[in-house]
């Protein structure tokens, strides 16, 4: 039963985290706009099922690297009161972290809806 009780624990906590992005982040909102106005174009144009998983995959994967980069940012504020070269370079990688898995992200959608909006206007 303490085994349950420990899991339980574990979810409710990971849940807050979630919930502290949500409450706090600026781009996690965006990221679920984009992704939810991709989702209602992936309905129009038709896309495969297997594309919508592409997307979705790298819609979470962005919102990870999101919630790391902002543990990165919390943790090196803990860390550093003052203002440090090393704790800038820690969320300068972090904040490219996200920049990059957000491109990508882009990219892949574009690579699902390109063929399916060249065929809609053929």
């Amino acid at each position: 039963m303490e085994k349950y009780r420990s899991i339980i624990k574990s979810f409710k906590y990971a849940f807050m985290g979630i919930g502290f992005m949500l409450r706090t982040s600026v781009n996690i909102p965006l990221y679920f706009a984009f992704t939810l106005l991709v989702i209602v174009f992936g309905i129009y144009f038709r896309i495969f099922g297997y594309e919508i998983g592409w997307i979705l995959i790298m819609a979470l994967l962005v919102i990870c690297m999101e919630m790391i980069n902002t543990m990165m940012e919390e943790l090196v504020n803990l860390i550093k009161k003052e203002h440090s070269a090393e704790g800038k370079i820690v969320k300068d990688v972090a904040a490219g972290m996200v920049l990059l898995t957000t491109i990508s992200y882009i990219i892949v959608v574009l690579f699902v809806f390109i063929p399916h909006i060249i065929r809609y206007f053929k």
